[in-house]
């Protein structure tokens, strides 16, 4: 595993009452921007074979660390990081580029703040790509309770909010082997045994599936979270309910063209009803697991690219 990509340098910008770590290519393509967003546990870092090449095509290319993550700020109260600022986030970085919309793309986490983006800030989002996470329906009862109805309270969504900290510090004392025994091929973000996975990610000695990472690329993570810790980018997940209140006043449709990219090793499961909520959707499955852009980095490039072009 050889292939390194070089990765632009990144610059602290002032949005939204918060600092975010911001990477940029292309910027002398104004008339085209496109954001990227991460998912949990990563870094803009995991868009550093689809930037260049973005770039290339003529996009001026904006990839933030979202609050929590790398060095930008990390807000110490636990609803500082709810859907609606995460969000606001985004279009205050828009404000601060001069571009009323974008194009938004987002794997996993990310996935989630781009369609909670199209709810919340319609006019500024053009079209939506998503990799890992299809749009999520408001469930009957709030989020949290919903998963610990049918996946238990081991589900790690769950153990984030019910044991808040027990993770954060196993993660925080165990990062190098966290991420070597997460970027895995083929091999889901969660186990299939229902206990606390991400824990036992953090305290398995012998890892599963071929790795992605090369030790370079590992070394960007490890080092980041390193700085950065776990406990800001975890309260994501614990505002799943408060999100859930904040969805329940706005449309459930989105409306966008949008494409969704799945991996077809990936444990999340395909949406059944996906059209039913974004009705203007095209879909493509790659052979992979659930870290998409890194595992398949030019097939996943060359998808984003060709429906870009249509």
């Amino acid at each position: 595993m050889s292939r390194i990509t070089t990765f632009p340098t990144s610059t602290l910008i002032p949005v939204n009452g918060v600092e975010l770590e911001v990477f940029e290519a292309g910027r002398g393509n104004s008339d085209n921007p496109i954001v990227l967003c991460h998912g949990w546990p990563e870094h803009a870092f995991s868009w550093r074979h689809q930037t260049p090449a973005l770039a290339a095509a003529g996009f001026h290319v904006i990839v933030p660390n979202q609050r929590g993550y790398g060095k930008s700020s990390r807000p110490d109260q636990v609803t500082d990081c709810d859907i609606s600022h995460l969000t606001g986030d985004l279009a205050a970085l828009l404000d601060h580029f001069g571009y009323d919309d974008a194009v938004f793309i987002g794997h996993d986490w990310g996935a989630n703040v781009v369609w909670s983006m199209a709810q919340l800030h319609p006019n500024r989002v053009s079209k939506i790509i998503n990799l890992a996470l299809p749009y999520q329906p408001r469930t009957p009862k709030p989020w949290i309770a919903f998963m610990e109805e049918f996946f238990g309270v081991d589900n790690y969504f769950v153990h984030f909010n019910r044991q808040p900290g027990v993770a954060d510090a196993i993660l925080d004392q165990n990062t190098s082997r966290f991420f070597r025994n997460l970027f895995r091929k083929n091999v889901p973000p969660t186990p299939p045994e229902p206990g606390m996975m991400m824990i036992n990610l953090a305290q398995a000695e012998a890892p599963l599936g071929e790795p992605i990472l090369n030790d370079e690329e590992l070394a960007v993570y490890v080092a980041a979270f390193a700085q950065s810790g776990f406990v800001c980018s975890i309260n994501w997940y614990r505002n799943m309910d408060r999100n859930w209140h904040i969805l329940a006043d706005v449309s459930p449709i989105i409306t966008q063209p949008a494409l969704m990219i799945y991996g077809e090793q990936d444990i999340i499961p395909k949406s059944e009803n996906l059209k039913d909520f974004v009705p203007n959707v095209d879909v493509i499955s790659l052979d992979c697991g659930h870290w998409i852009q890194q595992e398949k980095p030019d097939e996943t490039t060359n998808a984003i690219l060709e429906w870009l072009a249509t």
